[in-house]
């Protein structure tokens, strides 16, 4: 009778129908996975940006959402015009992104009305022009939020493509507040170039 030591010395004993070596012997074979880097835009490309308050509009309060974020969206080479200050409510928001999806831009970022207030209804006015939601995104930018306030969790805000426009459009739907836009395009700006290059036809 062997001895267990002896089994477990024997090189085809133990191994040999291991799943893993297996495993192992097909990864050695067909070398790492490769993951594909994020690289910036190399190209700037044209954005748009909407602040969306009634108060803004009336001139009860400055805009300083709308400014920072077409500060910080030209750090990725998203060049937009200055911000366009539109009321709350769903048709102003959604002719104001339509305008600017006619006018060729590549990215529309909306700042405000993602709450739960009744006139908070920018993803209600959103909704309709996507034809697709990047949810994970969305649940990336609440979770980016969260670390810094909890109130990141009340926005609805939507992240999604269209095809409207020359080349489509991302278009983004960032909390009103600057805090809110700075965590928004934190986590979308790296990510434009990529998705850009995906409505346009290219590879994952």
């Amino acid at each position: 009778m062997p001895h267990p030591q002896d089994t477990a010395s024997d090189p085809g004993s133990s191994r040999a129908g291991s799943p893993r070596s297996g495993a192992a012997h097909q990864e050695a074979h067909e070398g790492p996975v490769r993951q594909k880097g994020l690289v910036p835009l190399e190209e700037p490309v044209r954005g748009a940006v909407i602040t969306v308050s009634d108060r803004c509009v009336s001139g009860e309060r400055q805009d300083r959402s709308g400014p920072l974020a077409v500060r910080l969206l030209a750090q990725h080479r998203v060049i937009a015009p200055a911000a366009r200050v539109v009321p709350d409510g769903v048709e102003p928001v959604r002719r104001a992104i339509e305008q600017a999806l006619a006018q060729g831009a590549r990215v529309v970022l909306t700042t405000g009305g993602t709450g739960v207030t009744p006139r908070d209804l920018t993803p209600e006015a959103t909704i309709g022009l996507l034809e697709a939601r990047l949810e994970g995104l969305e649940a990336q930018i609440r979770a980016h939020g969260l670390t810094k306030t909890p109130l990141a969790g009340l926005s609805r805000g939507l992240v999604g493509v269209t095809s409207r426009g020359p080349e489509g459009a991302l278009v983004v739907n960032a909390p009103g507040s600057r805090g809110g836009v700075e965590d928004t395009i934190a986590v979308i700006g790296p990510l434009v170039p990529h998705v850009l290059e995906q409505l346009g036809g290219g590879d994952h």
